[in-house]
């Protein structure tokens, strides 16, 4: 009998900026201080349309939301890595991340309100339509990175998910082609320590989700998912190898989600309200103020400018939404197709027809 070790496997963490905003200058990537700003503007920004989203919602002037608090920096700092050309697969919980990628406020309201409009992409940059299935956005955007790497681009396909949904089949499927086909796909896992009211330790036994894409033979690594420089390091590192072709990378961002699931979830019956205490000491927006405040980058003069500057854009957004004129029902049958076919033209033409009468 033989035996023997065949590969042994380990997964990296990687933290740039700690809780108090101390950073490692080994690992700090290059950021001009008006880079700084942007993120930090940026992550006030979806602070503050997540609040009002969180109030509309409340007063009945959109459908169920689902907050993204706690989740900034995982968001904005991946999102901001990225260039306009790259693609981003929005889950659920992705409205900071869209944010970021310029897709107007008015449009995620309009998404939220429950108009599908809203889900249009600015021409200027490629966002998918959020995903509401958990998981399923991981084949599109594997798929679309195979079509890149056919087509000989240097696009690369983001994708982000929960860290319920590397349970699913369609996540490990995706992460498998990935592997086998080497295509530029970076998974970014926001694992927020629960799916839904599940906590993570009953979703699976393994030490990380960073792990799992060890199976499919391509590098997974942990980042403090609070640690806006970390999330933007790791990013920047795995867009770099897949512009080389060196194939996928799964990134887990270690993080926290502070509020309920969704609109129509109540946290407090399943997780204690220490353990929210004790991640609201990691905030990642007072994080990076923290840092900011230490360079002499920011003060409280710049920070109620930036909230002042934000709350505006956020209402603006909300006015502009809300007075929206309702779509064309016509609309159904013009975009099911990019060429529409005889069947669904004959009923497009006698809904035309009943219009008239």
């Amino acid at each position: 009998m033989v035996k023997k070790i065949i590969r042994e496997f380990s997964v990296s963490y990687q933290q740039v900026m700690d809780e108090h905003g101390n950073v490692d200058s080994a690992l700090m990537p290059k950021l001009s201080k008006q880079q700084i700003k942007q993120m930090y503007k940026t992550m006030v920004l979806v602070r503050a349309f997540d609040n009002k989203a969180f109030s509309l919602q409340r007063q009945g002037r959109i459908g169920t939301y689902l907050q993204v608090k706690g989740q900034e920096a995982a968001q904005v700092g991946s999102a901001l890595a990225l260039e306009d050309k790259d693609w981003v697969f929005p889950m659920y919980r992705s409205s900071g991340a869209l944010i970021a990628r310029k897709q107007p406020i008015p449009a995620v309201l309009l998404y939220w309100g429950g108009d599908e409009r809203g889900l249009k992409s600015p021409l200027e940059v490629n966002n998918f339509p959020i995903a509401i299935p958990v998981g399923t956005q991981s084949l599109h955007a594997v798929g679309a990175a195979w079509a890149s790497k056919i087509k000989g681009e240097k696009t690369v396909s983001l994708v982000y998910l929960g860290d319920g949904a590397t349970s699913k089949e369609d996540c490990l499927s995706s992460m498998n082609f990935a592997g086998v086909f080497q295509t530029p796909t970076i998974f970014l896992v926001e694992n927020n320590q629960y799916a839904i009211s599940v906590p993570r330790n009953a979703q699976t036994r393994a030490e990380t989700i960073a792990q799992r894409s060890l199976a499919f033979g391509f590098e997974g690594i942990q980042v403090d998912g609070n640690d806006i420089f970390g999330v933007y390091k790791a990013t920047k590192d795995a867009i770099e190898k897949a512009r080389k072709g060196l194939g996928p990378t799964l990134i887990e961002c270690f993080t926290y989600r502070l509020a309920d699931h969704s609109t129509s979830d109540d946290a407090k019956r399943y997780r204690a309200e220490q353990e929210v205490a004790e991640w609201l000491k990691k905030d990642p927006l007072e994080r990076l103020e923290k840092y900011m405040r230490a360079q002499g980058i920011l003060d409280d003069a710049y920070k109620e400018k930036a909230l002042a500057g934000a709350k505006e854009k956020v209402e603006k957004g909300v006015e502009e939404y809300e007075n929206t004129p309702p779509p064309d029902p016509a609309d159904m049958f013009r975009y099911m197709f990019k060429e529409m076919p005889p069947s669904l033209k004959e009923q497009y033409e006698s809904f035309l027809e009943s219009r008239k009468k």
